[in-house]
């Protein structure tokens, strides 16, 4: 992977996602400590409605954004959003009531909404060569999980010295460090659309996933993840602590292989993509979870045994496993079926419409949790993967392209 950051505006755009993902780690940390701050034992309630403002403010402003935006140079945009976002996390310090947890969450995530798609467009123009391209996704994804497993370990050890409200800074740092790095990136020339209609362009990306059957497949995927995803960010701390009867520790533990599993394959990947088909690597990844999420209800449903702790463990390697054999080369495919002119809105539709399945399934998941219990609650998300998971390979029934061989181009959307 040293290649692509020989490439000087790659290896500045990827240390402005870097320092921006640890920005937005701290954020998480501080949110839930000021949230503590102003409801005290109904912070889950207050946390809860953050976390579906976010993922309405994904689904609903990317698209609408793009469309508003597609004229507008891409350093400017990006440079916007990040200094949108460090604005609002300094106001957050000051709020003293929990509808203005709100309103600026979903300011600073409909900035996020913004940046992020365009962002992800604007790279398979630095890196055109689709191995260096693959390349850049795995240390895309293992900058996520970095961040996952990383940010609450700084943000403990800063809150040794600091109080939690200079997290937010932290968090302004962040977003100021990426705009600046943006700011200092040579970024290509993209080509000029025609002018068309607002609506044409709002929904551009949409009418190019319809149009192609791998995106179509990938729609179905993104439903794979969210289900088995949600089982593992809502009910990893019952299963642990409640059903298990562990520690803290050991719940983070768990959520650490989950990430592990997640980076190794993240790291792997690379060379297998040059070799195989995407179509045979993200299928395979929709095969596992479902196997997985049924063997965690057997699990749940046998807390005594005592090989469940362990079996734990390794399912949730198997799940992040699985997850990041789905997620990683899923950019491919966004820039393999689009073409300069309609790539940002496909890319926010992408964005918009995987966060929409995280609406469904994490209410999903946490209201079976609670009624049914954790073993039916797995079975059912792995009924969704698997229909989903169907719905994939019914869609993609034909074989992927021969890596570096002539595809059909995406379907026209600039109304030419």
């Amino acid at each position: 992977m040293r290649e692509v950051l020989r490439n000087p505006a790659y290896r500045k755009l990827f240390s402005a996602q870097v320092v921006a993902l640890v920005g937005t780690g701290l954020l998480t940390i501080a949110l839930g400590l000021l949230a503590f701050d102003l409801a005290g034992g109904d912070a889950g309630v207050v946390l809860g409605v953050a976390l579906t403002i976010k993922m309405l403010a994904y689904v609903g402003v990317a698209p609408v954004v793009s469309a508003l935006t597609s004229r507008v140079p891409r350093k400017v945009l990006l440079v916007s959003s990040d200094v949108l976002r460090a604005g609002v996390a300094l106001s957050l310090p000051f709020v003293t009531e929990a509808w203005q947890i709100y309103v600026l969450i979903f300011v600073l995530q409909a900035a996020s909404a913004t940046f992020t798609p365009a962002f992800q467009a604007l790279i398979p123009e630095v890196l055109p060569k689709e191995s260096e391209y693959t390349r850049a996704l795995s240390l895309s994804r293992l900058a996520y999980d970095l961040e996952s497993l990383l940010s609450p370990i700084l943000a403990a050890a800063l809150l040794t010295v600091i109080s939690y409200h200079s997290l937010f800074m932290g968090t302004a740092l962040g977003f100021v460090g990426s705009a600046v790095l943006v700011l200092s990136t040579q970024l290509p020339q993209l080509k000029s659309s025609p002018v068309t209609p607002f609506l044409e362009r709002l929904t551009r990306g949409v009418r190019v996933f319809w149009g192609s059957r791998p995106l179509r497949a990938l729609l179905a995927m993104n439903l794979v993840v969210a289900a088995a995803t949600a089982m593992v960010i809502v009910n990893t701390v019952i299963l642990v602590q409640n059903t298990l009867g562990r520690s803290q520790v050991d719940f983070a533990l768990t959520l650490a292989c989950y990430g592990l599993g997640s980076m190794l394959v993240a790291l792997l990947l690379p060379p297998v993509l040059d070799r195989y088909p995407d179509r045979r690597v993200m299928l395979t990844g929709c095969a596992i979870l479902p196997v997985a999420l049924v063997l965690v209800a057997i699990l749940a449903s046998t807390p005594d045994s005592p090989v469940s702790w362990l079996g734990v463990l390794a399912l949730w390697f198997v799940l992040g496993a699985a997850t990041s054999l789905i997620l990683t080369p899923s950019s491919r495919l966004l820039r393999r079926y689009s073409d300069t002119g309609n790539r940002p809105a496909v890319f926010a539709a992408q964005f918009s419409l995987s966060h929409a399945c995280f609406i469904l399934t994490y209410p999903l998941a946490g209201l079976l949790g609670a009624t049914l219990g954790l073993a039916p609650t797995a079975l059912i998300l792995a009924a969704i993967a698997v229909g989903a998971g169907a719905v994939a390979m019914r869609q993609w029934k034909s074989a992927e392209p021969v890596q570096g061989a002539k595809t059909q181009p995406a379907p026209s959307t600039t109304g030419r």
